[in-house]
């Protein structure tokens, strides 16, 4: 006998309150003004990469980051804000931007596939030394 776990059920649940964008698309609406949000810590990103344009948000924090009506909030907070959650593969960003609708962020998604789709896409990555430099 197979069940469904009960993460799964959560993901399911979350992804269906969201509009997830592959790479390409994500990429395109950043150009257009979104905020792409890195919410990995920094040990993965050190690891694999980061997106250049990402702002670095972890996931310890991102809620209080982006609930406009908190004073933890950053400038940028608003409850109309596009953000574009990313995470390694695809999976804690669709529980993050689920949260942040939660909290209002009523335009919140995610990257299907996540910064691993995003460099396989073949769109701007760096390695976390770059960036130092």
């Amino acid at each position: 006998m197979s069940t469904t776990s009960r993460i799964d059920l959560l993901l399911s649940a979350a992804r269906a309150r969201l509009d997830r964008l592959s790479p390409e698309d994500a990429a395109a609406e950043v150009a257009q003004g979104a905020v792409l949000v890195d919410i990995r810590p920094a040990a993965q990103r050190a690891e694999h990469g980061e997106v250049p344009v990402a702002l670095l948000v972890e996931r310890n924090v991102l809620e209080w980051r982006f609930d406009a009506t908190n004073d933890a909030a950053l400038p940028i907070a608003d409850d109309d804000l596009r953000v574009i959650v990313l995470c390694q593969e695809g999976y804690t960003s669709s529980l993050a931007a689920a949260a942040l609708r939660d909290v209002g962020v009523h335009r919140a998604t995610d990257v299907v596939g996540g910064f691993a789709a995003w460099g396989a896409a073949g769109l701007a990555t760096r390695s976390v030394g770059e960036r130092a430099a």
